[in-house]
């Protein structure tokens, strides 16, 4: 099935995605922005975690994934880099055995959000990902 045989989404479905994908973008700023100046709060979660109590890493994780979803010719791609790097937080939380529903499962919960989003405002993904009635 081609982009132009995807059937058109209604807009009530189009802004839903453009919600879903919004709450996306929104958590990832702030993620991100907690993570510019170095509070101490923010570099010593990480290390329990096995990653290094360095500002410099924290501040970079996700950005580039976030900015690329957030704009509608790069979302596919962000997309995928932000499933990657969920799956790099729920692997994590594996390793250290934190609690499934509420860490584990987090980036599980996020990558439904970004995709769901994405395939609600995206024809490219709904061709793609065709579900038929």
């Amino acid at each position: 099935m081609s982009i132009s045989e995807t059937a058109p989404v209604s807009p009530g479905a189009l802004w839903t995605g453009r919600v879903l994908s919004g709450v996306i973008v929104l958590f990832m700023i702030f993620d991100g922005v907690i993570k510019l100046p170095p509070l101490d709060v923010v570099t010593q979660t990480m290390v329990p975690l096995g990653w290094p109590a360095d500002a410099n890493v924290a501040r970079m994780l996700g950005v580039i994934s976030t900015a690329l979803y957030a704009l509608p010719r790069t979302a596919v791609l962000g997309a995928i880099l932000l499933t990657a790097y969920m799956g790099g937080a729920i692997a994590t939380n594996v390793r250290v055995d934190n609690p499934l529903f509420s860490h584990m499962l987090f980036g599980v919960y996020l990558g439904i959000i970004l995709w769901g989003g994405l395939y609600l405002r995206d024809a490219r993904v709904r061709a793609l990902i065709p579900f038929s009635r």
